[in-house]
């Protein structure tokens, strides 16, 4: 099957869904704590958009369990990143697992996707104010 012209699932877009207990409070976090400010709001629910791409939080009665990844911002320097978010409230976990640990934040990861042209990755990860785990990261080319 070509996934670009038959398949209607390679041809659509993704959009990440993160649960919220408290939507007024994440709106402030992802305010406050990473800059973003939501494009479209419906009852229960706030749109975000990040370069070309787009989240939602919804209001929900259950919680992510917070041990995974479940979205994340490919970056250009994740050095300043950090530090950008460090400096607006932001705290970063410290990781310590078979393959890699963070050191001040940031892991280094051996190994990368082929079609991205990268060697590895350098990445850091952050919970919002719902317990929600974020990543972002750098490809080391």
């Amino acid at each position: 099957m070509n996934a670009d012209k038959e398949n209607i699932l390679a041809r659509g877009r993704v959009a990440t869904r993160l649960p919220a207990r408290d939507l007024d409070r994440a709106r402030r976090f992802y305010a406050e704590r990473l800059g973003l400010e939501p494009v479209d709001e419906r009852p229960g629910g706030l749109l975000y958009r990040c370069g070309g791409t787009e989240f939602a939080l919804f209001t929900s009665t259950g919680a992510s369990p917070g041990t995974f990844t479940q979205m994340g911002w490919e970056v250009d320097d994740v050095d300043t990143a950090v530090s950008e978010l460090r400096r607006r409230g932001v705290t970063f976990e410290e990781v310590d697992v078979p393959g890699f640990r963070t050191e001040d934040g940031i892991a280094a990861i051996d190994g990368h996707y082929p079609s991205k042209g990268a060697r590895g990755e350098r990445a850091a990860w952050f919970r919002d104010s719902e317990g929600n785990l974020l990543g972002i990261g750098e490809p080391v080319r």
